[in-house]
């Protein structure tokens, strides 16, 4: 599907209907000098080699945002891993490869923070990359989101090309998945306490200990980062971002632990019960921050702080996941 609306840069999003690839297409909504391109899952197969190579060729890109991936929370990492890696690795492959071949030359493939070994420095500077051993409830997509970041690089250093990778913390917000095993723990928490509450259940189980430490941040100020460091020009990028870097972390910079998270949640929901937590359960990596002193040093940072972007996620949840 094409934006006929407006005329100017042709803009692929890949991943659109996702929740980061729609936050990015309403930041590009805002913009009147471009075109964006979008391509359903029943129209184009992301991990459909020859059909991805087709479309390409076929469209005369100028810019692609790599948002299409297959995304989820330590449950569904832990039960499906064969496809959190395969599946990633055949989608950046067949995109970064087409659009290379199609000669786009402005490319932003979207991370995560999981990127970044278990026991890592805190907070986690890009330079951490491939310093340690991953955390094992995610590492086969953690390993596939590093695939890509090497992949954009490659294609930079071989044949000139303008790759950006940039790392998002764990994010939320409108348009994320709220199914009740296979959510991160944003969405996981809002439905389980918004059920709870209609329930008026006394407690509510919750995995672990609650004492791992995270770092979140709203989807829009993600897209809003994406756009703003898609638009910077190579001579910024080269003089602020050291030649062994290849990614760009983007997040808040603060973290807070998991059962205070719950607890912000549980009174934005309006739940009073009480929460058991039950310590068979993993609790992942014990601390995952990012720095984003290189993000701040290119001109970005963000807005939305956590209490307001929780509290616009659930109206969202009440509105088009409830309702709908």
């Amino acid at each position: 599907m094409t934006d006929q609306a407006s005329a100017g840069k042709r803009v692929f999003v890949a991943g659109h209907n996702g929740m980061v690839g729609s936050a990015i297409m309403r930041q590009l909504a805002l913009q009147n000098d471009i075109e964006v391109i979008t391509q359903s899952r029943a129209e184009l197969d992301l991990c459909d080699q020859s059909a991805v190579a087709a479309f390409f060729k076929k469209e005369s890109l100028d810019e692609v945002y790599l948002a299409a991936a297959k995304v989820g929370g330590i449950h569904a990492n832990n039960e499906y891993p064969a496809e959190f890696i395969g599946q990633n690795l055949a989608i950046q492959l067949n995109v970064i490869d087409a659009a290379h071949k199609a000669d786009v030359q402005h490319l932003l493939f979207l991370g995560s923070s999981c990127i970044y070994p278990r026991m890592a420095n805190q907070p986690m500077a890009e330079s951490e990359l491939l310093t340690g051993e991953l955390e094992p409830t995610n590492e086969p997509y953690a390993i596939a989101k590093i695939a890509g970041i090497k992949l954009c690089e490659s294609y930079n250093r071989q044949y000139g090309r303008d790759y950006r990778s940039v790392m998002p913390t764990n994010l939320y917000g409108p348009g994320d998945n709220f199914h009740p095993e296979n959510s991160h723990v944003v969405p996981a928490l809002i439905r389980r306490f918004h059920e709870a509450k209609l329930a008026k259940l006394p407690t509510v189980t919750m995995w672990g200990t609650g004492s791992p430490f995270r770092e979140f941040l709203h989807v829009d100020d993600m897209a809003k980062a994406c756009v703003w460091v898609m638009g910077l020009d190579k001579a910024t990028i080269d003089s602020n971002v050291s030649p062994m870097l290849s990614h760009i972390n983007v997040g808040t910079g603060e973290d807070c632990t998991i059962a205070e998270l719950a607890n912000t949640i549980a009174s934005i929901v309006g739940y009073e019960g009480e929460l058991d937590w039950d310590t068979t359960k993993p609790d992942g990596t014990p601390r995952k921050l990012l720095d984003v002193a290189l993000l701040k040093r290119l001109g970005w940072q963000s807005t939305i702080n956590l209490s307001d972007g929780l509290t616009d996620t659930y109206k969202w949840f009440q509105n088009n996941v409830v309702r709908g």
